[in-house]
């Protein structure tokens, strides 16, 4: 079983800048792809950002390109979500997944763990 904390999240202007992090409960999650999603109320989850277990491959939803990056820090058991030039459409509930399986690609990933989420509020 694994644990997995978000913290980082916030009220930020548009253009702003956040760093989610995502801390995990055992040193196992350095073995697993990790992701982030978020999620509006009423609407359905959104992927958002997928980096592979050893950090080599990252991937990306086409609305956040360019503007978010995710990382990992294996020794920390931790991912992070760097989030610049805010919009206000990136407003949502954002969550860290971790999936167990290491998929050969990150797209096929399959997530086992999830967190209870932070919220991300981006005023216009």
């Amino acid at each position: 079983q694994v644990q997995l904390v978000e913290s980082g999240g916030g009220l930020v202007q548009a253009g702003g800048s956040l760093r989610l992090s995502c801390a995990a409960s055992t040193r196992s999650f350095s073995f697993y792809h990790a992701g982030w999603f978020r999620q509006v109320p009423g609407r359905e989850q959104e992927f958002v950002a997928a980096i592979r277990w050893n950090g080599e491959d990252t991937h990306y939803a086409d609305s956040v390109k360019g503007r978010f990056t995710i990382s990992r820090d294996n020794a920390k058991n931790t991912v992070y979500l760097q989030m610049n030039s805010l919009k206000p459409e990136d407003t949502a509930l954002y969550y860290c997944a971790a999936a167990v399986y290491p998929s050969r690609y990150l797209s096929d990933a399959k997530f086992d763990y999830w967190g209870q989420g932070t919220q991300v509020t981006v005023s216009s």
